[in-house]
């Protein structure tokens, strides 16, 4: 592992040992998950961890951080902090400094991205048109949020010049995904035959049954026994196909693109 690679372990550990500590189920979801299975850590060239946790679940670690009195390890979630755009929850490491690549600067520590995951449907249809609702809006809150890049396909960025156009006063991304949030909250995790991440880049594919989730089971993970999917050839096949192959050589890279990191310095000084 690299320095951050280790950082971002070290977090996990703290973070499923509050989950145990409190009853809180959840789930090391898409790469993070696959890198468990293929690799029983980190994919290589990945640096981040995902984790999925049923709404109900979510909103209760929220409380369970709010009366933590810890230093180091802080939970961030939408509707808190005005510089925060994101529309999930983020564990950051506060003796660290990060900047990701957005329109706007938030600036933070690295972090562990935590995902509710929602009840969609009790058929395939249902749970794809309940979601596109949900898609519309986040990608519309995205065109405000992201920032431009040469790299990125020239009709992502057309819509984001698009979405810029509309006044925030009108139509704001702080809007978009707090109508998002009561779309997603109209279902239960539990109460669902089909469940998913929405606010996942894999949008569709993630629509699956609550039954892949199951049971949270240990996998091995950079040392640590950690959370998953209980079908993980189901989970990781809808995503990936065969997610046993590796990619070519060439798309061995990671897709985050940082501004600024400092390992060792804390964004709050």
């Amino acid at each position: 592992m690299n320095e951050l690679q280790s950082k971002l372990v070290e977090m996990l550990r703290y973070f499923h040992e509050v989950c145990v500590e409190n009853d809180i189920r959840y789930y090391m979801v898409e790469g993070s998950f696959l890198g468990a299975v293929r690799h029983k850590g980190f994919i290589p060239w990945d640096d981040d961890i995902d984790l999925g946790v049923p709404r109900e679940d979510y909103d209760r670690l929220i409380e369970v951080f709010k009366r933590k009195d810890h230093k180091r390890y802080v939970l961030e979630v939408p509707g808190e902090q005005k510089d925060f755009v994101y529309p999930y929850g983020k564990l950051y490491d506060t003796e660290t400094t990060l900047v990701e690549k957005t329109r706007y600067t938030v600036r933070r520590g690295i972090y562990l991205d935590i995902f509710p995951l929602d009840g969609a449907g009790d058929t395939k249809e249902d749970a794809k048109q309940h979601c596109r609702r949900i898609t519309m809006l986040d990608n519309y809150a995205c065109t405000k949020i992201c920032a431009l890049d040469p790299k990125r396909k020239f009709y992502k960025n057309a819509a984001i010049v698009a979405g810029r156009c509309i006044p925030e006063f009108l139509f704001g991304w702080r809007w978009a995904q707090k109508k998002a949030e009561v779309h997603c909250r109209k279902k239960t995790f539990d109460g669902c035959k089909y469940v998913s991440n929405m606010y996942s880049t894999w949008r569709e594919k993630e629509i699956m049954e609550r039954a892949v989730y199951g049971e949270p089971t240990l996998y091995e993970f950079e040392g640590l026994e950690v959370y998953g999917p209980q079908n993980a050839d189901r989970y990781l096949s809808s995503l990936y196909g065969n997610y046993m192959q590796l990619p070519p050589e060439e798309k061995r890279i990671s897709h985050h693109d940082y501004v600024f990191l400092d390992l060792e310095g804390s964004y709050q000084h």
